[in-house]
């Protein structure tokens, strides 16, 4: 698990006073108001006063917009305002929990242990407030035997049961669609479980189109190649529910990037992008809220091919708003180690150098290193490289379970690519094609490559360098068909057909790539495509 962590003007959040009646109790539910904020429209009756009722569903809207610190923020609020606010104890807890992120700490296990059994001894009233409050128990409880997974399920289940009970509600079938997405990341059943999501957030979405939550959720149920058109009306829809949110900025090209949409991943996260600096300048937001939109940004940019744009967003990585002097060279690293790989730059990722950083952070650049200098015949260098990478490997894997994930099922892809193109820089094909097949069948069990060069293109350019065009053209028409728009697919494809003696097909994906990118992209593969098509 452990993902990694990456211009609409900001508009002020305006949450709209609730008047109640002097005689409202506590434990009758207090009536949920209709927020016209630029969070989205949450609306949770509670059994808290009604003076902190439209800071509950702040809270709760930032929740689902994955604004953790603000969320906690903002029930720490409510706390001070309202002490016998149970719900607002979960909330705190729930923030704590960044479920498609990481996983928390020993000692933010401890902290949320600590308010769900705060928020327990206040008795909430509401059915759904038990209920929630029971399923964080369920991932909270104390037992230092439990697994990230048995955790993971727990929660889900304790939500699954809730579910069925209030059928229909909102926050219920929202929070577990999220529960069941979360135990796909951890590779538990992940298809099925995307799907069932997407069963129970689908009619949702129809029914609530303002929710954040059901929006977000359906994303990211549907973030895979053969469910992402699925995704698509979620993903139109998420940004306008919640413009004061960057990563609902962000979350849109998810889909965008699954579908091959560049220019639509391109302004997703160019107003992501300037939304989390402002929140980062304010100490609402951390650093990762920037750096994950750069990294779909630079993506996107180099696969509608636009070179320079990826480059820049490369150099910006030294001004990440609250980044350490660290995670700036971590994340520019990255950034460079993944420009050199999808623009064949080989010579230049042969070239690439270890930073001051620790072996587990410096995988990136040492699996691109390895291609780049198998690639480029420098059999002595990719040695070393896929030597130091799998240094890195075993240290990732070490600080993985340190934290508490299970140890992998099978070796990393990475690794595997890396070792395939060595072993093909050594005459080894088999070795080289055997490999690389098995990082495919990894790949495409868990969902595939969202923003990096698929193991299945990696296959095709090795049967193309094989001089074997025409099974390479049908692993780029696969990956054509799983990440659609890729630049490289597209040129290997079509100089694939061009060698198979296919010059319709060479013709029909020259075209479409010359189609994906704008007048002003300067990838120098550009000029081929339209020397091809001049000659027609």
């Amino acid at each position: 698990m452990n993902a990694s962590m990456r211009n609409l003007v900001r508009l002020s959040c305006v949450f709209l006073a609730l008047s109640l009646p002097a005689s409202a109790q506590r434990g009758n539910p207090v009536p949920s108001h209709a927020p016209a904020n630029h969070l989205g429209r949450v609306d949770f009756a509670t059994s808290c006063s009604s003076k902190v009722q439209p800071s509950l569903e702040k809270g709760l809207a930032l929740l689902h917009s994955f604004q953790y610190e603000e969320a906690l923020q903002t029930f720490a609020e409510v706390k001070s305002k309202d002490s016998k606010c149970a719900v607002a104890h979960w909330g705190s807890a729930m923030a704590l929990y960044h479920q498609l992120w990481d996983f928390p700490s020993d000692k933010k296990l401890e902290e949320g242990h600590a308010e769900i059994e705060a928020a327990a001894k206040l008795q909430p009233a509401t059915t759904k407030e038990k209920g929630f409050i029971t399923a964080a128990a369920a991932f909270f409880q104390e037992n230092s035997k439990l697994s990230h997974e048995d955790r993971t399920k727990a929660y889900s289940a304790a939500l699954e049961k809730l579910h069925t009970e209030t059928p229909g509600d909102v926050e219920v079938g929202s929070l577990y669609a999220l529960a069941l997405v979360a135990l796909a990341d951890q590779e538990v059943d992940p298809l099925n479980n995307q799907k069932k999501a997407i069963v129970i957030l689908d009619p949702l979405f129809q029914k609530y189109p303002d929710h954040p939550g059901v929006a977000h959720y359906l994303i990211h149920a549907a973030d895979r190649p053969e469910l992402a058109e699925q995704g698509l009306a979620a993903a139109r829809r998420y940004a306008a529910i919640a413009p004061d949110s960057p990563h609902a900025l962000h979350m849109p090209s998810h889909i965008f990037v699954r579908l091959g949409y560049w220019q639509d991943s391109i302004s997703s996260n160019i107003a992501s992008d300037a939304s989390a600096r402002r929140l980062a300048e304010q100490h609402k937001a951390e650093a990762h809220y920037q750096t994950h939109a750069m990294d779909f940004l630079n993506y996107s940019y180099l696969q509608s091919g636009q070179e320079s744009k990826a480059e820049e967003v490369v150099a910006a990585a030294d001004q990440v708003v609250g980044a350490s002097a660290e995670r700036k060279l971590d994340y520019r690293t990255f950034l460079a180690a993944r420009t050199a790989l999808e623009l064949h730059h080989w010579k230049e990722a042969a070239a690439l150098q270890d930073r001051h950083l620790p072996a587990d952070k410096l995988d990136t650049v040492r699996w691109v290193r390895a291609i780049g200098a198998a690639r480029s015949g420098e059999v002595s260098a990719a040695e070393s490289a896929v030597k130091a990478l799998q240094e890195s490997a075993a240290a990732r894997e070490a600080q993985s379970q340190k934290e508490g994930y299970p140890p992998p099922k099978e070796k990393a892809s990475d690794l595997r690519e890396a070792e395939a193109w060595l072993a093909f820089a050594k005459g080894q094909t088999d070795v080289a094609l055997e490999e690389l097949r098995a990082a495919v069948t990894y790949q495409e069990r868990n969902g595939g490559e969202s923003v990096n060069m698929p193991a299945r293109e990696m296959l095709a350019d090795m049967l193309l360098e094989l001089n074997r065009p025409s099974d390479a053209l049908a692993e780029y028409q696969i990956v054509l068909k799983n990440t659609p728009n890729r630049f490289d697919a597209l040129l290997g494809g079509a100089r694939a057909a061009k060698a198979a003696g296919n010059p319709e097909v060479a013709q029909s994906l020259y075209a479409r790539l010359a189609q994906v990118c704008p007048p002003g992209a300067d990838r120098p593969e550009l000029k081929e495509a339209k020397t091809y098509q001049a000659k027609k």
